[in-house]
């Protein structure tokens, strides 16, 4: 294993050479990135974009968030139960069947890119939209490996448990055992098809594997 030092402007390229690369197949390009809150992976999957559409594909920026699934259910075991935060949350059923399957191979063709607005926890209403030649999803969210939802590619932001620690706020203190489990369990870093170190924000690093 090797650990490249990279530049942000030089990871986001990589990671864009990366879907360009994908080989072609029937339906969209379904991608997530994966990483604890601290380590901003929104911030990355929103780079993807403008480099995506000026390399002439379409896409479709979604949030896990936006496919929580219900408070009622989400926050059954109370609200803060680590264990409840990793298998509790997303709503793995509904997005694949809204977007992930749909936009697929042998999917009906058209996605919804929202299903729950994860503050006020009502439906966002939002309407279906056809899906384009060439589409690359790209998704993110945190502890969403492992979890089954149909993607083709993976990028992990990884940071080691002490960073974690130190980053997370003595309020959400009892989320650091599903980061632990998360990593023991689904070990991310090994999962994914792209793993970035994050450990110092203004330094990734690249895994090369």
């Amino acid at each position: 294993m090797r650990v490249e030092p990279v530049s942000e402007e030089v990871l986001v390229r990589r990671v864009v050479d990366t879907v360009l690369a994908a080989p072609g197949r029937p339906g969209a390009l379904r991608v997530l990135v994966d990483g604890h809150p601290s380590a901003r992976p929104e911030a990355l999957a929103d780079a993807l974009v403008d480099p995506l559409r000026a390399a002439g594909r379409p896409v479709a920026r979604l949030h896990v968030a936006d496919f929580w699934r219900a408070a009622s259910l989400r926050l059954e075991r109370g609200r803060e139960d680590p264990d409840a935060l990793l298998e509790d949350r997303i709503d793995v059923e509904g997005l694949n069947r809204e977007v992930l399957d749909a936009v697929g191979p042998g999917g009906r063709g058209r996605y919804l890119p929202s299903l729950r607005d994860p503050v006020t926890d009502r439906a966002t209403r939002a309407a279906y939209v056809e899906v384009e030649p060439g589409l690359v999803v790209v998704l993110d969210g945190s502890l969403a490996l492992g979890r089954g939802l149909t993607t083709d590619l993976a990028v992990h932001l990884a940071l080691r448990a002490a960073t974690i620690g130190r980053r997370t706020v003595p309020a959400d203190a009892w989320t650091l055992p599903a980061y632990a489990r998360y990593a023991a369990e689904v070990a991310p870093e090994r999962v994914a098809d792209v793993v970035v170190r994050v450990d110092d924000a203004r330094h990734p690093a690249l895994v090369e594997r």
